[in-house]
């Protein structure tokens, strides 16, 4: 069996990726690198973010199996919702898909995504 090879998308943060391919997968992370201000702003480039990383894996969103939203507050998530809803588009694009209360390490980060997505 021959070597199988890792594809990794840098970080600007040091010591992480945002995607990494491997074996017919990919698995992904996506964030608002401004922190602009509010759920909408935020979720909006966060998918935006999204976006960009299945592009450099090869992909788009209706390759998506599974996305886990953590929120820092939970009582945002029907403003992520509505917003998510335009992005994702047609039922042919829902992945599994869970919302879970997070604390992401400051008061600025409202959301941050991870993502699993099919080669």
């Amino acid at each position: 069996m021959g070597v199988r090879k890792i594809k990794r998308v840098l970080s600007t943060a040091r010591g992480r990726g945002d995607a990494t391919a491997f074996n017919g997968m990919a698995f992904l992370v996506a964030y608002d690198p401004g922190a602009a201000k509010g759920i909408a702003a935020q979720t909006r480039n966060c998918l935006n973010f999204l976006d960009s990383k299945l592009s450099e894996v090869g992909s788009g969103k209706h390759a998506l199996l599974q996305v886990t939203v953590f929120l820092s507050d939970m009582t945002m998530k029907p403003a992520m919702d509505e917003i998510w809803c335009d992005w994702i588009g047609p039922k042919e694009n829902w992945p599994q898909r869970a919302c879970v209360d997070a604390d992401l390490g400051d008061e600025v980060t409202l959301i941050e995504i991870t993502a699993i997505r099919d080669c």
